[in-house]
């Protein structure tokens, strides 16, 4: 997902949110209501599915541009949702993109906030993860961390924070694993040093494209295997539509040619599979008409693509890619007036629930683009954004700002709107079950 962006890394102050965070915890109390338990994260059942323009790798985002010991464990998550107050909100702080961070003025449950955390992906600054990330990890309240570039300064120090990283969720109630991920596209979206070499153009005008984009998979694989990651934020299947527009000038389409994205795209997230590393495809339902300026990273992007031609070109490699089992779809952060001419597609119910879950049938775990971006400042704050996307569908929540905070304001917003009844307790629980499936399918160690 990663993106050309001009976005801030500043790092912004964490202790009076972490400690007004912790007092929510403490007070947490209420019986037990309409969610019901969870699975436990160590039963769930393996998944149904078949066998801009800067540096593009310095982005804050992670979507559209291209800067983008074991032991046995008694399972102790089968959390329930529990009170019932209104939503409400607190002045917070600036967040790393000039939001504000608010923390919900009601007390969420402490059951509430363990769920709402096993949808969020948290970032940290730096080459180490920070004491509060490992803390949240341990109390279970982390589904997975997203790494960039600058928490890997070097092979050595990335083995070391991916062990921290492990360690902690050992201790946590259930002893998932967490899903740790990057955006390892090929070309010049690489968070790591390593394969895949080619960008997605570069495969597309290969002597043999489909040889090339599944040995791309497989490289990809290998480079985040290696480095204990187990997430891979690609491949990327927009459909461009005009030379040099975004997601050509950055070599991310494969072609512009929608057979020739599914069949590449394809065989890309099958060897990558195959080899132990999750493919996600982005960016639902396709950026490929997205003229050269318009990066979600950086501002609102409105694509009124008519209906038809955006099945038929944008939607076509999703159709290749379900079938092929690919375990996580990305939503746009584009707005498509053939779809929802209000909202987002990340945040819009029509298009995640309606197009891609009803119509082409995705089973899998969806996750939202980078929550700070651009193309979101008309949607409130963290907590907002957390809470309109997980309304629409999304099961993961992407926080990528390199700020503990983001994720903890998402995961108390995503809490109190579950207590309060805002977000449906059903859908809530069938979310955290698919995000758990795809955690508890990989390697313990």
């Amino acid at each position: 997902m990663p993106r050309p962006s001009h976005r801030s890394t500043r790092r912004t102050p964490r202790r009076p949110v972490r400690i007004a965070l912790l007092a929510l915890l403490l007070a947490a109390v209420g019986p037990a209501t309409a969610l019901g338990p969870v699975a436990p994260l160590a039963v769930q059942a393996p998944p149904d599915r078949p066998a801009g323009p800067v540096d593009p790798g310095a982005g804050a985002g992670t979507g559209t541009g291209a800067g983008a010991g074991t032991g046995t464990r008694t399972a102790t998550d089968g959390d329930t949702a529990t009170g019932a107050g209104a939503v409400g909100t607190n002045p917070g702080t600036p967040t790393p993109t000039g939001r504000t961070t608010d923390v919900p003025s009601t007390v969420p449950a402490a059951a509430s906030l363990r769920l709402a955390g096993r949808r969020i992906v948290y970032s940290y600054p730096g080459d180490t993860p920070p004491p509060e990330l490992l803390d949240t990890i341990r109390a279970g309240r982390a589904a997975g961390v997203i790494l960039f570039k600058e928490n890997a300064p070097s092979p050595e120090q990335l083995r070391v924070a991916v062990e921290m990283l492990k360690s902690a969720a050992q201790e946590s109630p259930s002893g998932a694993p967490l899903l740790l991920m990057t955006d390892q596209e090929g070309g010049k979206v690489r968070r790591l040093p390593g394969a895949p070499v080619h960008s997605a153009r570069q495969t597309g005008v290969a002597a043999d494209p489909a040889g090339d984009a599944a040995r791309s998979g497989a490289g990809a694989a290998g480079t985040l295997a290696d480095a204990g990651l187990n997430v891979n934020l690609a491949p990327v299947l927009d459909v461009f539509d005009a030379p040099d527009n975004f997601i050509d000038h950055f070599e991310r389409s494969y072609s512009g040619k929608p057979e020739v994205v599914a069949e590449l795209g394809t065989a890309f997230l099958a060897a990558q599979q195959q080899a132990g590393v999750a493919a996600t495809a982005k960016h639902f339902p396709g950026l490929g008409a997205a003229a050269r300026e318009e990066n979600t990273d950086e501002r609102p992007v409105v694509l009124p693509v008519p209906l038809a031609e955006l099945r038929a070109r944008g939607e076509e490699p999703y159709r290749a890619a379900i079938a092929g089992g690919v375990r996580l779809v990305m939503a746009s952060w584009a707005v498509y007036p053939a779809l929802d001419a209000d909202r987002p597609a990340g945040l819009s119910s029509a298009v995640v629930q309606g197009e891609l879950r009803r119509r082409l049938g995705f089973r899998g775990v969806t996750v939202t683009d980078a929550l700070e971006a651009g193309a979101l400042a008309a949607f409130g704050d963290t907590g907002d954004r957390a809470v309109a996307a997980a309304g629409a569908g999304m099961d993961l929540l992407l926080c990528s700002a390199r700020d503990i905070q983001q994720g903890d304001a998402a995961a108390a917003a995503l809490a109190t709107a579950l207590d309060s009844g805002r977000l449906d307790a059903g859908e809530f629980r069938s979310a955290v079950g698919r995000v758990d499936t795809l955690r508890t399918s990989f390697n313990r160690s």
